[in-house]
């Protein structure tokens, strides 16, 4: 199973009472947030950080969104590797970007409260929040979906929508995204023909026809997802022209990626300068 991050879910009612477009590049973007607080006079954005054990992971995918966007796939690749290091400018310069929104109060956190809200509001708690109409904008994979109240109406024309973050032009296809994978503990023949039938199209389609899931499986009908945004999910993992990239925290050695990326987000947010958690959390890496 698969999903597509960096989903920017919004109202298409309220786009278009305010006057507003889908943006199609980073400056847009940036315009869009501040044609929205200037009308409504309540900040633009809700977000959240807060899952447990895992409190902060919402935040590593803002960030992982931005290096892919600004710096491309090949710096996104050595940061993941360890060759270019949190503490390097490109990935600051992610940061930067990213807390022009959530550290701006002026742009969050519409519906729960001031920028350190963000670390107490549970991450699917702003599903209700944009669907109600007190947010109108939220950062979050296609998995969302499932997170709003019943009854709303996921569509283009419907009660809530999204698109995608967009890139430094209008051209920019990169997108990040997760997965689950299968693998197995024993080379016998029938542990190898499940893994055979778990990576065909015809479990794929059935499985997605059941609801709730995407997959890459380049045989999937996109047609086979009952959510809207789960086919647009299909249609991007399928396009030879994106740019895919697994999340990067998720590639990280556990110490890093589930350890100090999640804590240095959450003490981001709390006011810690950006230098102190880009060394806090490239201190995770091991010596070796």
């Amino acid at each position: 199973m698969a999903n597509v991050k960096g989903w920017i879910w919004y109202s298409p009612a309220k786009f278009a009472e305010w006057g507003v477009e889908v943006p199609k590049t980073l400056d847009e973007m940036g315009a869009l947030t501040e044609k929205i607080q200037a009308t409504t006079g309540t900040p633009a954005w809700c977000a959240g950080f807060e899952s447990g054990t895992a409190t902060g992971w919402p935040g590593t995918d803002w960030v992982e969104d931005y290096v892919l966007r600004q710096s491309g796939p090949d710096v996104y690749d050595q940061w993941v590797t360890n060759e270019v290091k949190f503490t390097d400018p490109q990935i600051k310069q992610a940061f930067d970007s990213v807390g022009e929104v959530l550290l701006n109060p002026a742009n969050v956190n519409a519906g729960f409260g001031d920028v350190r809200s963000i670390n107490s509001t549970a991450f699917g708690d702003v599903a209700p929040k944009l669907a109600g109409g007190e947010c109108a904008l939220t950062h979050q994979a296609s998995f969302l979906s499932g997170f709003f109240p019943d009854g709303t109406k996921v569509a283009e024309d419907g009660d809530v929508w999204a698109f995608m973050l967009p890139g430094e032009s209008a051209d920019d296809s990169a997108v990040t995204g997760a997965g689950e994978i299968v693998g197995a503990f024993s080379d016998s023949e029938a542990t190898q023909k499940v893994l055979a039938y778990l990576s065909s199209p015809e479990w794929a389609n059935s499985r997605v026809s059941l609801g709730g899931v995407t997959s890459a499986n380049n045989g999937l009908d996109p047609a086979n997802a009952k959510d809207p945004i789960l086919q647009e999910t299909i249609k991007i993992l399928q396009d030879p022209n994106t740019t895919f990239r697994f999340d990067a925290s998720d590639l990280m050695p556990g110490a890093v990626g589930a350890g100090t990326f999640w804590k240095g987000m959450v003490a981001w947010v709390n006011g810690t300068p950006t230098d102190d958690v880009l060394t806090q959390i490239q201190t995770g890496w091991p010596a070796s």
